[in-house]
């Protein structure tokens, strides 16, 4: 799970992995999705890879980078439990500004 968080904890690699989403991506036109040199987008996506976010396969000259989704279903599956704890506090804020509401229109009333 670390080494997941650390490979999505870069701005670079979630461009990487936005782009995969739609579909598998050469280096090449991953490259020309970031502002860096080659051998950096290389190495971000060795990373990937490492943390088992990509898979590559040759295509003759070329290397074709594909997402795999497994690991970010095992993160959705560990965020489970805060995302539940979030929605709670959110349910339990719009409930009080509700009645915060509500309070202050009858008081508009009362006037």
């Amino acid at each position: 799970m670390d080494a997941l968080l650390e490979a999505i904890g870069d701005p670079h690699r979630r461009t990487l992995l936005a782009a995969l989403h739609d579909g598998p991506a050469t280096v090449s036109e991953l490259a020309a999705l970031l502002p860096i040199a080659r051998p950096g987008v290389s190495r971000h996506l060795r990373i990937l890879r490492e943390a088992g976010l990509v898979e590559v396969r040759p295509d003759a000259q070329r290397r074709i980078y594909e997402l795999r989704s497994e690991p970010l279903a095992e993160l959705d599956e560990w965020l489970a439990p805060y995302r539940e704890l979030w929605l709670q506090r959110m349910a339990a804020l719009h409930t009080e500004v509700r009645r915060g509401k509500k309070e202050h229109k009858e008081g508009e009333g009362a006037t």
